[in-house]
């Protein structure tokens, strides 16, 4: 039992280890968590933007394209009528002509309305060029943001993912603490109860022969806690060598007093005891001698 409850009490200080691990790193993929929705939030109003963008370049591009085609419609309108009026040839102006200023007139105007409409074609077509390559690199643009767009939400769900995953370590950890300190409960109470049963079971005083007799090396002790049985310390607790004297085994100690064994340690082997003292001066002023105690 007493094995058992110190594997189970080592497996609970390297789950508390795990469990302030787990939740640091919860704690970071929070952090983390936290500002990958922010810049996906960013990422996404960006995207928006370039988007709309994007939309009033195709609206501009249509009303160019409309534009350009209506000037072109206009100029070949005009064409036609000058063509139907037979007047369109300058040298037939010239001819025409009732005098020189009328003569100069009727060219400027047939340049005039050729050069406006062209300037006109010219502007919408060059409009047009500059709308369709904004409208792609815009487009291009729009890709680009959607696909790191895209790769920011599933790092969003990849953390929310690990976040679950470590909640659900540390919940699971807590769980196997809990059950691991119930079992060290149940095992200190049958350790301590097997000692009391071993102590009620032995007489105070030596039996009428009188007990088995032990020469020992007895060491004085001060140290708090609880025993390797479970039992807290206390004056005439005493540490033995389980295997030369059985725990629960209450015995007489010259200058000591009675005792029961009711502890083990690393360093008490073979006829080697320890006593336990309320203080550190008492233990030191007892220090470590030879006594025969007997074993009742």
């Amino acid at each position: 039992m007493r094995q058992r409850a110190q594997e189970l009490r080592a497996q609970n200080g390297s789950l508390g280890t795990q469990a302030r691990a787990a939740w640091l790193s919860s704690v970071s993929l929070g952090t983390r968590l936290e500002q990958t929705r922010a810049a996906l939030v960013r990422l996404r109003a960006r995207t928006q933007l370039i988007a709309a963008q994007r939309a009033e370049a195709q609206a501009g591009l249509r009303s160019a394209r409309r534009t350009l085609a209506v000037s072109q419609q206009r100029l070949a309108d005009r064409l036609r009528v000058l063509y139907e009026q037979g007047d369109t040839d300058p040298m037939t102006v010239l001819v025409g002509a009732k005098s020189i200023d009328e003569a100069v007139s009727g060219l400027e105007g047939l340049h005039r309305i050729a050069g406006q409409d062209r300037q006109v074609i010219d502007e919408a077509q060059a409009a047009r060029q500059r709308l369709i390559g904004a409208t792609h690199r815009l487009a291009a643009r729009e890709s680009q943001a959607r696909q790191v767009e895209d790769a920011t939400a599933t790092s969003v769900a990849a953390l929310e993912a690990a976040q679950r995953e470590h909640a659900a370590m540390v919940a699971s950890i807590a769980a196997r603490r809990t059950s691991n300190s119930a079992a060290i409960s149940s095992l200190e109470s049958r350790a301590l109860a097997a000692v009391q049963i071993r102590s009620t079971s032995v007489p105070l005083t030596a039996p009428a022969g009188g007990g088995r007799m032990m020469t020992v090396t007895a060491t004085g002790y001060s140290l708090s806690g609880r025993t390797s049985t479970g039992v807290s310390v206390a004056y005439g607790i005493v540490a033995v060598d389980p295997s030369v004297i059985p725990l629960g085994t209450r015995m007489s100690i010259p200058g000591y007093g009675e005792g029961v064994a009711a502890d083990t340690g690393g360093a008490v082997g073979g006829s080697r005891i320890d006593l336990w003292f309320p203080t550190r001066a008492v233990a030191l002023a007892w220090g470590t001698r030879t006594v025969t105690i007997t074993l009742h």
